[in-house]
This record gives structure tokens, C-alpha cells and sequence, in this order.
């Protein structure tokens, strides 16, 4: 197997806790999962599917609060460790450009990435159906949305932490206005943040158990010197409802439509008991990762039975190793997605 490296920065103080031993698989659990427990503040009951960044020697995250009148929203939430969090009881003011209120009837799934020096958070939310928003930031005390990108009916948005070939790239994935039973990644690129095209289509459903009947994007893509590394979710139904499991493949550095490699099984599917149990039941949901560029550690954020947020471990090269194992593209996987 040949080496791999993260491109981005050190991050001395992520948080980590060595592989079990007699662990086999390429990922695992933190031994004290769920990090977020439910009822986390007086007038929220759930945080989960929720992201998090490194931010001023410590970190900050945007995190789905479910309310107690069943309405979420994205809430700011602070860590000196990365496991240990205080949130704001106040959910996220958002604003328009002008200063003034702007508030999305609802938001959840929220996605927080660097491109330069700006933050945003990108999340899911009704405009006449559910769609993408995205609002940027530089202090994490003002909030200024930026008009939505898509038209109804999009989920899953992710940004690239970086622009590619000049312009910024997302991904999503196109839905219907209920719980969508299908669903693809594509990608999308913008000039400026506002105006979207040169649509491509990234990766389908498989034939893999885990991932028949749906997928979408997670968190945010990871460079490194093989190509951007991308963890996802993948769905099947089941006689029980349907299972969120967690996949991950590779796509090419300079045209990221194209799969390089993808693995065949997934890497972390509903086993413990705040995966199985919970307000909806067998969900593993990533959102996030933190990096360590110089030890190639990575802390996965997911979320658990729409719940709780627990956190797993890997490497970059363990991780690696375990795709080219198991790698098996799909057709199409390697081409530009253009019809």
C-alpha cells in the first residue's frame, strides 16, 4: 500500500483516543460515546447532526437543536477539548445583508467550513420546500445569509474547504419534498457564492446492501495528496425502517465528479445503543471531521438515532489502506458526471 498525507493544517490538540486492541475495523468508537446527551438545554431537547471546526486554540460548532415545539434550528456551541460543550441558549440570529432579521422558517443539518477567511455554515430549510441555505461569518457573532443556491428540492450540502480551478465547489443531493426514498451526490460550482452551475453528477446508489437507496454528502471533503477524501451516508430500507450507515470514498484533486475510489463496505453502521435507540432509530449521520495534518489522526462528528452526537476515530493512511482493500467503483464512478 503506498502513503498518504493530509494537506492542511497540524492540530496538535484534536481529540484522540487509540484503537482498541483487537479492534479490526478501520474505525472506532470513543469509549465515552454519546458526547451530547439529550435535553442539552431548556428548551431543546435533541443536538445531533451537527458540525464542528477548530477555532482560536479551541473549537466552535453550529449544532441541530431540536425545540420543544418539534421545530429545529442551528444553535453556536464552544469547547475547549472538542468533547466537552457549552452552548448558547439562544438559537443563531441570522441576518440579511442589510443587517436586518432574517430567520429561515426552520434549519437543520447544518455543515461549518473555512474557505479563506470566512466561515459558513450551510444547512437544510424550507423556501417553498426544503432546500439549501448558507450564511457566512467571520467572528461567529454575526451571521449574514447569502441567497439560497438552489432551487427546491436539495438536501445534504457540503463545501470544499478550498476553491477548485477558481471557483468554490458543493456538494448535495437532489430530493423530493418528503423523506426521499432515492437520491445521488452531485456537485455544483459557483464563481461567488451566489450563482450556481457546471452541475455534475458525483456517485449513485450501489448495489452495496448499506447505500441502495440513497446517499448523500457528510462532511466536509478532506485534501490530501491522493485526492479529497469524503465521508458519506449511505441508506438502505429495511423491514424495520430505514438504516444510516457511514461510507467513505475518494475523489479526484482537480475534477472531484470523478470517483477514484470508493469502498465497497461501509466503515460504521448502527451498533451501539445510542446508534439503534433514539427518536429515530439506527442512524449513523456524519456531518463533520477534525484533521491532524502531521500525525494523519481524524476525529469523525456523527449523529446517533437523530439523538445524540458521538465521535470515531481513524488515520488517514488506516482509512486508506482499507479503501484500496475494499475499493470497488461503481459505473460511472470515474467519469465526468455530464450527460
Amino acid at each position: 500500500m503506498s502513503n498518504i498525507k493530509i494537506l492542511g493544517e497540524c492540530l496538535k490538540n484534536i481529540p484522540w483516543e487509540d484503537k482498541p486492541a483487537g479492534c479490526k475495523a478501520p474505525v472506532w468508537r470513543f469509549s465515552q460515546n454519546p458526547i451530547i446527551n439529550r435535553n442539552p438545554l431548556p428548551d431543546v431537547t435533541r443536538i445531533f447532526n451537527s458540525a464542528v471546526i477548530s477555532h482560536n486554540g479551541g473549537f466552535i460548532g453550529v449544532f441541530r437543536g431540536e425545540q420543544r415545539n418539534g421545530i429545529p434550528h442551528i444553535y453556536l456551541g464552544m469547547s475547549n477539548n472538542a468533547l466537552d460543550w457549552q452552548f448558547d441558549p439562544k438559537k443563531i440570529q441570522f441576518t440579511d445583508k442589510n443587517g436586518e432579521p432574517f430567520m429561515p422558517p426552520y434549519a437543520y443539518d447544518p455543515r461549518l467550513v473555512k474557505v479563506g477567511d470566512i466561515y459558513y455554515i450551510i444547512w437544510c430549510q424550507d423556501s417553498f420546500g426544503p432546500t439549501i441555505g448558507i450564511a457566512e461569518t467571520t467572528d461567529f457573532r454575526t451571521f449574514t445569509r447569502i441567497d439560497n443556491p438552489f432551487l427546491p428540492y436539495n438536501r445534504n450540502a457540503v463545501l470544499f474547504p478550498r476553491k477548485i480551478n477558481g471557483n468554490y465547489v458543493m456538494l448535495s443531493r437532489p430530493c423530493d419534498d418528503g423523506h426521499t426514498a432515492f437520491g445521488d451526490i452531485f456537485l455544483s460550482e459557483s464563481p461567488d457564492m451566489e450563482f450556481w452551475g457546471h452541475h455534475r453528477h458525483v456517485m449513485g446508489r450501489s448495489g452495496n446492501w448499506w447505500e441502495s437507496l440513497k446517499i448523500g454528502g457528510g462532511a466536509a471533503p478532506i485534501e490530501t495528496d491522493k485526492g479529497w477524501l469524503i465521508f458519506y451516508h449511505g441508506v438502505v430500507n429495511t423491514c424495520n425502517g430505514y438504516v444510516y450507515s457511514i461510507g467513505v470514498a475518494i475523489l479526484d484533486t482537480d475534477e472531484p465528479s470523478r470517483v477514484l475510489h470508493r469502498c465497497e463496505n461501509y466503515i460504521l453502521t448502527p451498533e451501539e445503543w445510542y446508534e439503534e435507540r433514539g427518536f429515530v432509530p439506527n442512524v449513523c449521520f456524519p456531518c463533520a471531521t477534525l484533521t491532524d495534518a502531521d500525525t494523519g489522526r481524524i476525529a469523525i462528528y456523527y449523529g446517533c438515532a437523530d439523538s445524540y452526537v458521538s465521535i470515531a476515530f481513524t488515520t488517514v493512511q488506516e482509512i486508506y489502506d482499507y479503501i484500496l482493500a475494499h475499493d470497488k467503483l461503481q459505473p460511472g464512478d470515474d467519469a465526468v458526471g455530464v450527460r
